[in-house]
């Protein structure tokens, strides 16, 4: 992979981790289209270590725009509970993945998706979810409720369900606090710091994966840090910008936006384009 292309991804995740687009989705459609996906199942587990770091590049505007929030969570953590309901939604999360693991013993679990096999489907569910999202949002006639355990565990199961690339996590999570009483700035609020620990989480339990298999030595280090900084600056202008249009800006611009390119891939992948994987579970990875 050369210093252009590694950039480019670092856009795709830097805009995608926010907006509600799925960064993890696009950064497949790239790959197929860029054809840089990787011929060897050791280039493709390469390819998902790089992943990993350009989710971790995303992770340093989260500490610049939120820097006031973690630092008050962390002073005091009792009376501030930004800290136990971040807690409270990684729970479910974890255990989404974890069971997802002994559903899938042979694909070790997510990874099921990992071939782009169910990525037309997942981009059609992310754009249910944004619709579905607007939808709750304009028929509520009550005031918002404020965060509680009830909205981290609801956001925390959407969370979950967006581990699944195509699946936009923030997206995903959002609809969840809108569909558990949130307005959408503050499900945005609070999704957008849920990733913080996902980012982590990831980075310790599948980073540790590929320390173990030796896949970190297969990243050329000039092409992966202009990644990670294309994807933090990216990062931070998208982050800004989607909780500036939160409240304005329907997701349904999103939603359209994901059911064209869901059905269009769908449409390509069922006619057999070469570039794409088949649909169908794939039986090892």
């Amino acid at each position: 992979m050369n210093v252009l292309q590694s950039a480019v991804l670092g856009l795709i995740q830097g805009l995608g981790e926010f907006l509600p687009i799925s960064s993890s989705g696009h950064l497949l459609l790239a790959r197929f289209f860029l054809g840089i996906q990787g011929d060897t199942a050791q280039a493709q587990a390469a390819y998902k270590v790089l992943d990993i770091l350009l989710h971790v590049g995303t992770l340093i505007p989260l500490l610049i725009v939120f820097w006031k929030d973690w630092i008050e969570m962390l002073r005091h953590p009792v009376k501030n509970k930004t800290l136990i309901y971040l807690i409270v939604a990684s729970v479910p999360t974890l255990g989404i993945y974890l069971a997802a693991k002994v559903l899938f013993p042979s694909v070790h679990g997510f990874s099921v998706f990992d071939s782009g096999w169910f990525l037309g489907a997942a981009f059609l569910i992310t754009a249910f979810f944004l619709l579905a999202c607007d939808l709750v949002s304009s028929r509520r006639t009550s005031p918002s409720k404020g965060m509680g355990f009830f909205q981290a565990f609801i956001m925390g199961c959407f969370q979950g369900i967006g581990l699944i690339p195509g699946v936009s996590r923030s997206g995903s999570t959002i609809f969840g606090g809108v569909l558990s009483g949130l307005d959408k700035k503050k499900a945005a609020s609070f999704s957008f710091m849920m990733s913080a620990p996902a980012i982590l989480g990831s980075l310790i339990m599948e980073g540790k994966d590929a320390l173990d298999e030796g896949l970190f030595s297969s990243i050329q280090l000039v092409p992966t840090v202009v990644g990670v900084l294309v994807a933090a600056v990216t990062g931070y202008f998208a982050l800004r910008f989607m909780l500036k249009i939160i409240s304005t800006v329907p997701l349904s611009r999103f939603a359209v936006y994901l059911a064209v390119i869901g059905i269009a891939f769908l449409i390509m992948q069922l006619a057999g384009a070469n570039i794409l994987p088949p649909f169908g579970i794939p039986s090892s990875v």
